[in-house]
């Protein structure tokens, strides 16, 4: 059962990189979180599990901020190419803030810093992964393959998804899936998106309403994490 589904991630991520190739990283990070009330709705009914008041206001914020973002985002949004030392200077803050929940006894002992942290580590991945679709829209001579293994983004995006995906499990193993998997999700997002504005060149939109739905759905994400990160054991 787990190789089938590490095989149905494989398929998804593939596809996830022929979208990245014509699309914004912020963009398709929203996208990609579109199965997480799936999600939740399974492991009420399949894996039996239950949120308290406080956690289901958590879930539905975060729902709810994947929905503000993905009106905020136009087809108008774009891309540059990636900035090395922004995306190099990025990744060096992501990594130092998913090292803090690790601070705090509860949420390491409870699996919610791993989730964090898988959620920040998915997040970096895309932006790898944003990079390395550098190559197949550059009209360079040289083969795509030898531009693939030679670019640092292809192995840092492995390392980094493949890391994402074991502390994923190992938040599992000690949290409820219904709250680990929104948390992760909800780093997940917004690693991306930041990421997207500082190394990609990409902006908010110009237009007030849109705008204020990003900000707004930035704020919520955070605030809905904070909820479930402190939600009962």
């Amino acid at each position: 059962m787990w190789l089938g589904g590490f095989g149905v991630q494989i398929v998804g991520y593939a596809l996830y990189i022929v979208a990245l190739t014509g699309s914004p990283v912020s963009m398709l990070a929203v996208m990609m979180q579109g199965g997480i009330a799936f999600f939740v709705l399974i492991t009420m009914f399949f894996l039996h599990e239950h949120a308290s008041g406080r956690e289901w206001l958590g879930i539905i914020g975060v729902v709810a901020a994947m929905i503000l973002l993905s009106l905020s985002l136009g087809s108008g949004t774009e891309s540059n190419r990636a900035d090395a030392l922004s995306l190099t200077l990025t990744s060096a803050g992501a990594i130092v803030i998913g090292l803090l929940p690790y601070a705090n006894e509860r949420l390491r002992n409870g699996g919610l810093a791993a989730a964090l942290t898988s959620g920040i580590a998915f997040g970096l991945g895309s932006l790898y992964a944003k990079a390395v679709t550098d190559i197949f829209a550059a009209n360079d001579s040289q083969p795509v393959f030898i531009g693939l293994v030679t670019s640092p983004w292809f192995y840092l995006a492995t390392i980094a998804n493949l890391s994402g995906m074991v502390l994923l499990q190992n938040s599992f193993h000690w949290a409820r899936g219904i709250i680990a998997m929104p948390l992760s999700s909800a780093c997940s997002n917004l690693v991306p998106i930041v990421g997207g504005i500082l190394a990609f060149g990409e902006r908010l939109p110009s237009a007030t309403g849109p705008a204020a739905m990003r900000i707004t759905a930035f704020t919520l994400t955070i605030l809905s994490g904070s909820l479930l990160a402190t939600g009962r054991e």
